[in-house]
């Protein structure tokens, strides 16, 4: 289970720019959990996922893994047991590398790397096999550097990639969102595949309200800072992209907007 317990955030501290996001914002995840994430700019989705990721770090609150405070825990550190995709295909893979040397490098995660070579040539088959499971053709482009390669190709490969090796936890962080409508239902695809197979505990913030009431089993709406609207299992089932715009339209006019 992942927990945030009274977490408080503030930007800018001190200044007269100071801002309080959040304000013992509360938040449970069970283990399983696929948590679909929408509300508008500001809202605090993103910094939710970098205080989980250990990115930012709270003024105030406690971040519980099962029974360990990770609170202060490094980045570094917890990316062992989290895996997280981003918003720009290039965040995820090494662009001056080619795919072989980007698939050793998401293998050897959390590794000792020594001084052997960086790329084990007997799993270049293993990496052949995740690869044509993409259908992209990607497993005969081995020796390609990844930087000729499209935006969806790209995040076909940070998704492979940040679920190689063992984890707990699959963060995305609007990981369709620039990306074309085919290449976006694509990924989804993979990413529903994905979950389901490894059973990760997983949040995806999107601004695609279709795939937040498509994908998943809990949808949550952010707005400043607190989450408004909390839907499981078969409440979430029965929530149309309809009811989430009425929603969005409600605190819109609430805010004189």
């Amino acid at each position: 289970m992942l927990e945030l317990r009274n977490i408080q955030k503030y930007y800018n501290p001190g200044t007269v720019n100071e801002m309080c996001l959040f304000d013992h914002f509360n938040l449970k995840v069970e283990d399983g959990e696929f948590v679909s994430v929408v509300g508008s700019n500001g809202s605090g989705k993103t910094s939710m996922l970098n205080l989980i990721c250990g990115s930012i770090l709270p003024e105030g609150g406690q971040i519980i893994v099962g029974d360990k405070d990770i609170t202060r825990e490094k980045e570094y550190k917890r990316n062992r047991r989290i895996g997280r995709v981003y918003q720009n295909p290039a965040l995820g893979t090494c662009p001056s590398m080619t795919i072989l040397e980007n698939m050793a490098l998401a293998d050897h995660k959390g590794k000792v790397y020594g001084l052997s070579w960086g790329t084990n040539k007997s799993r270049i088959d293993y990496y052949r096999e995740l690869l044509s499971q993409l259908n992209l053709g990607l497993e005969q482009k081995m020796d390609v550097k990844v930087g000729a390669l499209s935006g969806g190709q790209r995040q076909a490969m940070a998704l492979l990639m940040s679920t190689m090796t063992p984890i707990e936890f699959l963060i995305l962080d609007e990981h369709t969102a620039a990306l074309d409508p085919k290449t976006a239902e694509l990924i989804m695809k993979l990413t529903d595949q994905i979950v389901k197979e490894k059973r990760l505990t997983t949040i995806m913030v999107t601004h695609n309200l279709r795939y937040a009431v498509e994908y998943g089993d809990r949808l949550l709406m952010m707005h400043q800072g607190e989450a408004v609207l909390d839907r499981k299992k078969e409440e979430k089932a029965d929530t149309s992209v309809e009811d989430i715009l009425k929603i969005f339209n409600e605190i819109s006019i609430e805010c004189g907007n």
